[in-house]
């Protein structure tokens, strides 16, 4: 046995669904059979569920139904009986009498109904539309006075003004609008009513209503705040009439009287309004306060979002100088610098949190703007010191403090020809809080106003307070060198090099032997680059002594100075030059090879022979030039045990001809054999081409593993000053 054959004859003995059997009436006995069997069901069924108004509703049409409207009239108010507050059930009932033309029945039930609940709306409705149906207009229009006695919502009013648009009754509509009005006198209402006066084409009326409305409302600012919507649709109206100047009037009037941050819809409208209609200066005011809305709603969010706050006073200070260019009389130009400071004073009022020097540094140029336009705009200078001086007293020093500050404030008391204060205010910045920019901002001062004496009292308060500073240092011997005091200068350069520590020595060694080297004191150059070379030893210090021994300088200052004095004051002459010695140089080169061949610096090897060899073909002989390749190293292999996996590794690396002439001679003959096969290569360039030799490719790679570093090498000693200029010289907050 299958489960299909179970299911097949389960599916074949299963009887048919049962079908009640049709009746059919054939007389009026069979018929009274049938109804007293159909109500003593249905009064059943009422019986077990009296609360359910579906029965009754089902019992009350069924006898509708067989044309027994006493019966389902009677069913009906034994419904109501039990729930004579089912709208369901009072609408049933006039339906029914409507459906059967009982006309007269159906108002009485209305009636009945509505005075029963009066608050359900639906009733209303349908017994006014009856009434309108019937074409029974005073009926309906005492229907909707009934309704209105009970203050309806504004859909209730709102039709019983349509009805007598209908029919034409505007005077009457224009009387329900006032009713409407005093019951409830929203903004939307005095709307409509103005809207209805303006469509029927009576215009003072309409505007008759619009000034009622407003002298309700007021004139403060919660109550022109709340009649936002009577403004803007009163300048609409007067727009749409073409009154330009009276729709100006209106907006502006309201927008006076409303905070920028709760009018935007007011602004919107008058912004558009100016657009079409307006001029260029009443657009840009339009424009303004948009802006002015805009940055006030993102501050409302984040009062210390200071880029806004810059932002907004830039806003204000643009819309001064507007007026001031457009020649604005001083009446007008008030307002519209209060409005600056009023946001700058609002700015800064919303000091930082805690105390890094990260949260203020966006903040403390709201002072220094303030400051600034006072000072330049409206030229009040007492309000712009006392800027100052509240900002400077704001300020944490004790924690941190802001170099611009102090200079700015100092400056200013400057222009106001207020020296002593300009440098009281510095030293007492120094004193309080002493900082790399306002050394270097009063010094700067004082060179301006050649008191050198005071600057270098400055230097040396500077210096106390950081002697590792090199470019301190320097700055203070290059004053010397300019007042022609080359000792002191001199003295300086060995006080700074004798610090220790010092940040970025190699910018004061290099500044010093630079001093020397145009001083032409070519002794006291070369004594410095010993001393140098004793401290570090270092390739490009080594490469810059030789360069500077090859390289001509000028004569010393005091020979330079009788010679100008010889020659006639018209005669532009040429600085003459002390030639430089190849042969020293090429004894520091061959200093310099060995202290690094000492040292084992392969790297550093190869950039001096590159320069070396370089120097060699400008200065020197073929031999020179073949010495110097002769001593250039090529790539080897060279393979040794890992001690980590213990298997042997093949590592590139530089093979010096002299190193290998020392440690095996066998090798430096190989080498020797490679150099003067790469000589011949090069004496060959008609046939060059790609070789397939591998000592061609040790060769290559020797020649660009070697170049490289050179290259690197040549650039340090040259970028030394650029950077430290660059670092040094960077602005501090």
């Amino acid at each position: 046995i299958t489960a299909e054959q179970l299911l097949r004859e389960a599916q074949e003995r299963q009887e048919s669904a049962f079908r009640a059997p049709k009746q059919r009436v054939e007389d009026f006995e069979e018929l009274n059979e049938y109804r007293g069997r159909k109500r003593k069901e249905f009064e059943e069924r009422i019986r077990r569920t009296r609360g359910s108004i579906k029965e009754w509703l089902q019992y009350a049409n069924w006898e509708a139904s067989q044309n027994e409207f006493a019966r389902s009239r009677s069913v009906f108010e034994r419904a109501l009986d039990v729930d004579p507050r089912s709208i369901q059930l009072w609408l049933s009932y006039t339906e029914m009498e409507l459906k059967n033309r009982n006309v007269q029945h159906s108002r009485n039930l209305f009636d009945r109904a509505v005075t029963l609940l009066p608050r359900v709306d639906q009733l209303w409705y349908k017994y006014v539309y009856l009434e309108e149906l019937l074409q029974n207009i005073p009926g309906a229009r005492q229907v909707f006075e009934r309704w209105m006695q009970w203050e309806p919502d504004d859909k209730a009013w709102q039709a019983y003004i349509k009805l007598e648009e209908r029919y034409q009754e505007f005077d009457r509509a224009s009387a329900i609008y006032e009713r409407w009005i005093a019951i409830r006198p929203d903004p939307r209402v005095w709307v409509k009513w103005a809207k209805f006066e303006e469509d029927r084409g009576r215009l003072d009326k309409a505007r008759e209503v619009f000034q009622t409305a407003l002298e309700f409302f007021g004139d403060e600012e919660e109550q022109v705040e709340k009649a936002q919507a009577v403004f803007s649709s009163f300048a609409k109206m007067e727009t749409r009439q073409k009154e330009y100047d009276r729709a100006r009037v209106i907006y502006k009037f309201a927008l006076e009287r409303i905070p920028r941050s709760k009018s935007a819809a007011l602004y919107a409208a008058y912004s558009k309004f100016e657009k079409q209609h307006g001029t260029k200066t009443t657009l840009e005011s339009t424009v303004l306060g948009k802006r002015r809305i805009q940055y006030e709603e993102e501050l409302s969010h984040d009062g210390r979002n200071y880029d806004v706050w810059f932002d907004y006073a830039r806003l204000e200070e643009e819309a001064w100088r507007d007026l001031k260019a457009d020649g604005a009389t001083r009446e007008e130009i008030e307002p519209a610098s209060g409005r600056v400071r009023e946001v700058y004073e609002r700015a800064v009022a919303q000091v930082p949190p805690g105390g890094e020097k990260r949260h203020w540094r966006r903040y403390i140029f709201l002072w220094l703007n303030y400051a600034l336009f006072e000072e330049i705009e409206t030229k009040d200078y007492t309000r712009a010191r006392d800027i100052y001086q509240t900002a400077t007293k704001l300020v944490p020093h004790k924690q941190f403090t802001f170099a611009k500050l102090w200079l700015q404030y100092s400056k200013f008391e400057l222009r106001r020809l207020e020296l002593p204060t300009a440098r009281k205010i510095l030293g007492t910045a120094i004193g309080m809080c002493p900082k790399e920019a306002l050394f270097k901002g009063y010094i700067d001062l004082e060179i301006e106003l050649r008191e050198f004496d005071r600057a270098r009292t400055l230097y040396e308060k500077y210096l106390e307070f950081d002697p590792s500073n090199s470019p301190a240092w320097i700055k203070y011997a290059e004053l010397e060198a300019q007042l022609q005091d080359f000792s002191r200068a001199r003295a300086i350069f060995e006080l700074g090099v004798s610090q220790s520590p010092l940040s970025m020595p190699e910018i004061l060694w290099k500044a010093y032997i630079d001093f020397e080297i145009e001083e032409g004191e070519r002794e006291g150059a070369r004594a410095l680059y010993e001393r140098l070379i004793a401290l570090s030893g270092h390739v490009k210090v080594w490469i810059s002594y030789a360069t500077f021994e090859s390289e001509p300088i000028p004569i010393p200052r005091a020979q330079r100075e009788e010679e100008e004095e010889e020659e006639d004051e018209d005669e532009e002459a040429e600085q003459k030059m002390v030639p430089g010695d190849p042969v020293v140089a090429r004894q520091v080169f061959e200093r310099a090879y060995k202290d690094l061949k000492a040292k084992g610096l392969k790297d550093e090897r190869v950039a001096l022979l590159n320069v070396w060899k370089t120097f060699e073909e400008n200065s020197g002989s073929e031999t020179d030039v073949k010495k110097v390749e002769g001593m250039m190293p090529i790539v080897g292999r060279k393979r040794h045990l890992d001690q980590e996996t213990g298997q042997m590794v093949e590592d590139w690396d530089l093979v010096f001809p002299d190193d290998e002439k020392e440690s095996n001679p066998t090798s430096f003959k190989f080498l020797q054999m490679a150099h003067a096969w790469k000589q011949n290569l090069a004496a060959n360039k008609g046939a060059a081409g790609p070789s397939t030799s591998a000592l061609s490719g040790f060769v290559a790679a020797s020649s660009s593993s070697s170049s490289k570093p050179a290259a690197k090498a040549d650039e340090r000693m040259d970028d030394d000053d650029d950077d430290d200029e660059e670092s040094s010289s960077g602005e501090e907050d």
